[in-house]
């Protein structure tokens, strides 16, 4: 860990409040849930369940938490209120870590864990399990004999997993050193029902970024054995341009269910995407590239270019509309290349920078002009508007590549690198 990292003890957080930007209450810490690994690591922890106004416990992502500290939690914003349920490969780390009897790896000593720090990975938002305060000697928490002690995680045993372990919780570990395109390959060479089982094990927001790998029918194939309400979970996390995509290939009655199923304002993205013919700028678009009011700075777009959910293609530049700042917006005004915005001072508006020489295209725009659009002007994102110029979203290089290459290119092993796991 890089010094600075903020270290918090989760005994610490178990019922302080956790708020969304805007400084509104969305309810309590009721517990962290972790995800163990393989190969001496330290557990990984996914996110946090949270007790909202109504007493239902909810899950909120690891990945939208912005900050821990002085007894408070805050979010990105939006947050799932579907209720929290715990799947096999996850643990509880207030409900099943404290109070558990493990032993000290070195003198193989039995120790009791009263308490587990936490401590984020630097330049990035996964939280990983840091040290464990143990009590040395029999007996829990509430017994006043025995010294006590804060060690690494490393120096305990009791929670790893091994590597020749054959459930799905040891090769969902074994997946999450690999990229979601790898994952992918390796779970179109399981048999249906391994593959069933190991999408059931994953979390959303991983299982949503290797379904955008998949071959069609595998997406379709793992999506249909979800429940659904999971598979409207995971439907949500993925880029509305795939789940648009996924959709359209179910029958009617399952496609509308599920859009139902859906938070509206994400089930209204996909009902406009799915609106517009596949092979045009429509059919092809996010409706969620980064979009900013002309008064931001360039230490705002700076700000939301470095979140770690961006694809690369998005993070490039961003776009300046008036108000409203979600698609569709108001008057698209032009586009902030990200090598501009780190070439002028933080305080800069991004209006007084905007490159508005490009012509933005329209969504019946074919995808050849498209393509072109893109050689021609060596971009790697190109905004979509619409009559009256609101942005209704962007086209990136990645999803035009997608329908340039073969269908079946997915399905072929283009990796040619060791280590891509098989399954037998």
């Amino acid at each position: 860990m890089a010094a600075g990292t903020p270290r918090v003890f989760v005994s610490h957080l178990s019922g302080v409040p956790v708020f969304d930007p805007n400084g509104d209450q969305v309810g309590r810490v009721r517990d962290l849930v972790a995800m163990l690994r393989i190969g001496g690591r330290p557990p990984r922890l996914l996110g946090i369940v949270v007790e909202v106004v109504s007493r239902r416990r909810i899950f909120l992502p690891m990945t939208r938490v912005t900050g821990i500290e002085s007894g408070q939690v805050i979010t990105t914003g939006v947050v799932n209120m579907r209720r929290f349920e715990q799947r096999p490969t996850e643990r509880l780390v207030l409900g099943e870590f404290l109070d558990r009897r493990v032993s000290l790896v070195e003198t193989g000593e039995e120790v009791t864990i009263l308490d587990v720090a936490i401590q984020q990975l630097p330049a990035r938002r996964d939280w990983e399990i840091d040290k464990y305060f143990v009590r040395k000697g029999r007996g829990g928490a509430l017994r006043r004999k025995g010294e006590t002690l804060t060690v690494e995680w490393s120096a305990v045993s009791g929670f790893s997993l091994e590597e020749h372990g054959q459930g799905a919780e040891s090769l969902v570990a074994t997946f999450e050193k690999l990229r979601p395109t790898d994952v992918a390959n390796a779970l179109h060479h399981l048999s249906p029902k391994r593959r069933a089982e190991v999408a059931a094990a994953l979390d959303d927001d991983r299982l949503a970024d290797v379904l955008e790998e998949l071959p069609e029918d595998d997406q379709v194939e793992i999506i249909g054995k979800l429940q659904e309400d999971r598979a409207a979970d995971v439907l949500e996390a993925m880029d509305p341009d795939d789940a648009a995509d996924l959709l359209s290939e179910l029958p009617e009655e399952d496609k509308e269910r599920l859009l139902t199923l859906m938070r509206p304002d994400d089930a209204a993205d996909v009902r406009r995407l799915m609106s517009y013919e596949e092979r045009t700028a429509g059919g092809l678009m996010t409706t969620e590239p980064i979009i900013l009011r002309p008064d931001a700075t360039v230490a705002d777009a700076l700000a939301r270019v470095r979140r770690s959910d961006l694809s690369p293609a998005l993070a490039a530049q961003v776009y300046v509309c008036r108000s409203p700042d979600e698609t569709p917006t108001g008057k698209y005004l032009g586009t902030v290349h990200f090598q501009r915005l780190l070439r002028d001072p933080p305080f800069t508006l991004v209006s007084s920078i905007v490159d508005s020489d490009l012509v933005a295209l329209t969504p019946d725009t074919p995808l050849s002009v498209v393509t072109s659009y893109l050689a021609a002007y060596n971009l790697v994102s190109v905004p979509v508007v619409d009559e009256s110029g609101s942005l209704l979203g962007a086209v990136t290089v990645d999803d035009v590549l997608d329908h340039l290459l073969p269908d079946d290119w997915r399905e072929t092993d283009f990796h040619g690198r060791e280590g891509v796991l098989r399954g037998r």
